[in-house]
């Protein structure tokens, strides 16, 4: 009789979480420490635990910084949450476990011109990553235009980096931000793009003059945004690459 061996998990280690920002009620950025050795790819994600929970989580730092950087949703116990509870009782000094190695293929790609990144609140993390590692290198012959929705103003956590590349380099970032409920008064002073980021795809396509030959549309955040950008553009011809975020944390 032949026993089967089953892959075991890497083993875990143990981090010190180093800083922390909360944004609201539910978002918050948090920088862990880097194990030495540590490497990824910009738009890889890492699974992190606690007391024996994991989930994975993409990863916003470029390789090259200091410290892995996170933006991380609060989903209720009530709602399925299960490690983003744990996490939002932790600040700076506490642990958390880390895998070894990163993973995941949502990552840049290259051979397009133009990189149409669509995302929805947490899940402009991985374009994050791209273009500040893209900065590091030095890079040029790309655009990156950074769709970004969500319900409120103050959910567009890295807003400012994005506003400053696209005037510092506006030959390299255009950040095109929506929001879906522009009359409640949390919006008040809104006056950009309104509605769901993926109904406003088309049209930004359109402006910006983006073909099927020099462009590559990557969609992450939310399943059903990913689902309507996936139907809009695919039948047309754009390449295309998805990255889902749950409610499952």
């Amino acid at each position: 009789m032949t026993t089967r061996k089953f892959p075991q998990k890497a083993p875990l280690q143990e981090i010190d979480i180093v800083r922390r920002e909360n944004h609201t009620e539910d978002l918050a950025l948090m920088w862990l420490e880097k194990p030495d050795g540590y490497t990824f790819k910009p738009g890889q994600y890492c699974t992190i635990g606690h007391d024996g929970i994991e989930r994975a989580y993409s990863i916003a730092s470029a390789p090259h910084e200091e410290f892995i950087e996170l933006f991380i949703e609060l989903i209720p116990v009530e709602e399925g949450g299960v490690l983003t509870p744990i996490l939002w009782d932790l600040g700076k000094g506490d642990k958390v476990t880390i895998r070894p190695r990163a993973k995941g293929i949502f990552t840049f790609k290259e051979e397009m011109e133009n990189q149409f990144l669509v995302s929805t609140v947490t899940g402009v993390v991985p374009y994050v990553s791209f273009i500040r590692d893209y900065l590091r290198k030095n890079r040029s012959g790309h655009h990156f235009y950074v769709l970004e929705g969500a319900s409120y103003t103050d959910e567009f956590v890295y807003d400012k980096e994005f506003e400053t590349l696209s005037v510092l380099n506006p030959s390299l970032v255009t950040f095109v931000p929506t929001i879906s409920r522009p009359n409640e008064d949390r919006n008040s002073t809104w006056s950009r793009d309104t509605g769901r980021v993926n109904n406003i795809v088309r049209d930004k396509l359109d402006q910006f003059n983006l073909t099927t030959a020099d462009t590559m549309i990557y969609a992450c955040g939310h399943p059903g945004m990913i689902e309507d950008v996936k139907e809009k553009v695919t039948g047309d011809g754009y390449e295309f690459l998805e990255e889902r975020f749950w409610k499952d944390d």
